[in-house]
């Protein structure tokens, strides 16, 4: 589940118009690597809890940035996992 969700957030940052050529799951999403900005890591946020169904806190938000693409993918998966146990 987690390479489908990875695949679910690389292409919500290229909707957000957001370069993705280079990006894997070892791509921070923060400053050091996507480069998203607050506003774009609250709205991968939205896009993610819409998909799956999982909700993310406004300090658990601000922490995502400087996850990687698959560390985040990862902790989306666990938590649908969860929720749909």
């Amino acid at each position: 589940m987690s390479a489908e969700v990875r695949q679910f957030v690389i292409d919500a940052i290229a909707a957000m118009n957001y370069p993705i050529d280079d990006v894997d799951a070892d791509t921070p999403l923060g400053s050091a690597g996507v480069d998203l900005e607050s506003l774009a890591v609250a709205e991968l946020a939205v896009r993610v809890e819409d998909a799956y169904g999982v909700t993310f806190t406004d300090e658990e938000s601000e922490q995502m940035a400087a996850m990687t693409v698959g560390e985040f993918a990862e902790a989306v998966a666990q938590r649908a996992e969860l929720a749909s146990a």
